[in-house]
């Protein structure tokens, strides 16, 4: 499985990027996305970028990413999605009764 990571631009290039996520600064491939401005926000697979995100997007991306190793690890990470708890679960539209 391939997962995206969002990654902040600290130095850009007309095909690459320089992007800090979680650990190092890696070099990115943009052409999939264009040249990107510092502090650009951007979804990156396997080294290349593939969608520009907003910030509070990347944020919610990041949550769920930490939620998923809290998860693994047996922690608790209902503090990463506030919007969810105490609220019932709905069905998308299309999958409702008519």
């Amino acid at each position: 499985m391939c997962i995206g990571v969002p990654m902040q631009v600290i130095e850009a290039g007309p095909h690459w990027a320089w992007c800090q996520g979680s650990g190092d600064a890696v070099q990115v491939d943009t052409r999939l996305v264009g040249e990107q401005r510092l502090g650009a926000w951007l979804l990156v697979f396997q080294g290349a970028a593939r969608e520009v995100l907003s910030e509070p997007r990347a944020r919610l991306v990041l949550d769920a990413l930490a939620a998923l190793s809290a998860a693994a690890a047996g922690d608790p990470f209902d503090h990463l999605f506030p919007d969810l708890v105490g609220r019932e679960p709905q069905l998308p539209e299309f999958l409702r009764e008519p």
